[in-house]
């Protein structure tokens, strides 16, 4: 027996005064009304009904039952309205996760403008610890995670919401000793910065790309800043994101390396919960993140420089 709604035939039988009355206002029929008031009397052992031919009254059981019922089903009623508005608003607690790489860069400035931006929304934002299971975060109480390939999953939805550029490069100390990169082939020969999750390379675009697998580590790290940090230290040749770099490919202190075959750019997607329509505070600050990368793109350097 589904108590609540059987409470609610009682409670519109006690308003309206009849089967038939309630049957017409719930939209369902006369004898299923009255089954449910049946049932209800046999749950409880008391008569909460006197049933004439013409209409229904409510006894002193009945009575009772009847308020305790209102107050009931107005107490449901209210709370489903307030979790209903919590959805419709942009506020209540956000949580995002992603990998520590990604957190270190510019996403930290665009959640912590977002932030400012919407007080009423109180972030939690951590970085690492993610599963390789993509719908692991939901799980652990997350609303959102970042990732950096493209993920086929029903169990999750995914937003594209910036390009991350990348750059191969090395110190002008490390190419003196070294020797200049002019073939991706000959990675091999040098000493190389690799990220734990990052292997293998992709130099070029479109049919002109190839992949490389690095062999010759001489430097890994999980963190690309310490990467950054070990290539401008001239230990070796490294593929890093451009935003973290930037400074070092400014002034000289990291060159670029085999610019006319540049590496690809990566998608930073945002995933989140599989329901029909996200919760407004979700579709609010994936909105506010895809402006904010667009509106703080990494200014051009020249990469024969």
């Amino acid at each position: 027996m589904d108590r609540v709604l059987v409470m609610r035939s009682f409670v519109t039988v006690a308003k309206v005064g009849s089967f038939s009355g309630a049957a017409k206002q719930l939209g369902t029929s006369g004898s299923l009304i009255s089954r449910h008031v049946a049932d209800l009397e046999k749950q409880l052992g008391v008569r909460l009904v006197n049933r004439t031919a013409r209409s229904v009254s409510l006894t002193e059981p009945g009575q009772r039952y009847s308020e305790f019922a209102n107050r009931i089903l107005d107490e449901i009623d209210d709370e489903d309205a307030k979790i209903a508005q919590l959805h419709d608003r942009p506020e209540g607690p956000l949580s995002i996760i992603c990998p520590k790489w990604i957190g270190s860069l510019d996403l930290g400035d665009a959640i912590a403008a977002f932030s400012v931006a919407h007080p009423k929304i109180a972030v939690r934002f951590e970085l690492g610890g993610m599963s390789d299971r993509t719908y692991d975060f939901l799980d652990s109480g997350f609303d959102i995670a970042f990732h950096t390939r493209d993920l086929r999953d029903s169990s999750v939805r995914l937003k594209r919401i910036a390009s991350l550029p990348f750059v191969l490069c090395a110190s002008e100390g490390y190419i003196e000793r070294c020797g200049l990169l002019t073939d991706p082939n000959d990675l091999s020969d040098h000493d190389c910065l690799v990220h734990t999750n990052d292997p293998v390379w992709r130099i070029g675009h479109g049919h002109e790309s190839t992949l490389h697998k690095i062999r010759n580590v001489a430097f890994s790290s999980n963190s690309y800043i310490a990467l950054q940090k070990a290539a401008v230290h001239g230990r070796g040749i490294a593929l890093l994101p451009v935003r973290p770099a930037y400074d070092d490919l400014m002034n000289g202190t990291l060159k670029v390396l085999l610019p006319e075959l540049p590496v690809p750019s990566r998608s930073l997607y945002a995933i989140y919960g599989p329901a029909q329509q996200a919760p407004r505070k979700v579709e609010v600050f994936l909105s506010f993140l895809t402006e904010w990368f667009s509106a703080n793109p990494i200014p051009a350097f020249d990469r024969a420089s």
